[in-house]
């Protein structure tokens, strides 16, 4: 061992700059893998979360409509998915950083959940800069980190509200997104899509082994403990339609989607 995990897991998520959190997440997936990165270092840590400067943060109701009928609406639809990349390479480091004495298995899953959303980010940003634009260039809302904020002292909480309801409401927006991109005439963007979809069912599926594995471990019943999380968070229920063949294969039951398709 040459370092401490959780030291560096804290210097990734705390650097505002873009190039650098993207590098140093790279270089903590490639130490780790080594074998090179202590993870029983119990040494307290103050995380905090960097962003750059821009994309202006504003409430979810105040960032402007997105239509792919036009350039500029497609930019800024696409701006949209960035962002959330972005927040979830965040949210993977804070995930493994923020816990500790869990089993070695749980850091490796969120070290490789990190990695791959940098990818995302960095796929998406890529599209983002064939219509002329930069991450950061139109605002952006923080829901899915207040979420991570109000969970900050539960794992079990975590896992149930940030990857396995927040996120996973990507599995259900994603293939609608596609097909507008595609009526639109940006297939490249949809096909890049294609890549976050097939990867963002695994890291939901993460969320949902591990939740699954906590509510074992204290001796709950998952799927009623993910709706009463749903009640003491007010949480929003996952909309509908849902996507259920990316769900099922994220780990949701089949009893449980149609549970949670039921309007209150």
């Amino acid at each position: 061992m040459s370092g401490s995990l959780f030291t560096r897991l804290a210097a990734a998520l705390a650097t505002t700059e873009i190039d650098e959190k993207l590098a140093l997440t790279t270089g903590i997936a490639a130490d780790w893998r080594a074998g090179r990165l202590d993870w029983r270092d119990e040494t307290p840590l103050e995380l905090r979360c960097g962003r750059p400067a821009r994309p202006e943060i504003v409430p979810p109701k105040a960032v402007p409509q997105r239509s792919p009928t036009t350039p500029e609406g497609r930019a800024r639809l696409l701006h949209a998915i960035v962002h959330i990349e972005f927040t979830a390479i965040n949210l993977a480091l804070d995930h493994a950083a923020r816990f500790r004495g869990l089993p070695q298995a749980y850091y490796a899953d969120w070290i490789g959940v990190a990695a791959e959303e940098a990818e995302h980010f960095s796929l998406l940003r890529e599209r983002l800069a064939s219509y002329g634009h930069d991450y950061g260039d139109f605002p952006a809302h923080a829901g899915l980190w207040e979420m991570a904020e109000k969970t900050a002292h539960d794992p079990l909480a975590r896992m149930a509200l940030v990857p396995r309801l927040l996120e996973a409401r990507g599995l259900d927006a994603t293939p609608p997104i596609q097909r507008r991109l595609v009526e639109n005439g940006d297939e490249a963007s949809a096909r890049a899509l294609d890549i976050i979809l097939r990867d963002e069912i695994g890291h939901v599926g993460l969320g949902d082994r591990w939740f699954r594995t906590f509510c074992e471990q204290r001796g709950s019943d998952a799927e009623t403990t993910y709706r009463e999380l749903l009640h003491t968070y007010k949480a929003p229920r996952p909309a509908t339609p849902m996507n259920e063949k990316a769900r099922l294969q994220a780990g949701f039951s089949a009893a449980e989607l149609a549970a949670l398709a039921k309007k209150r």
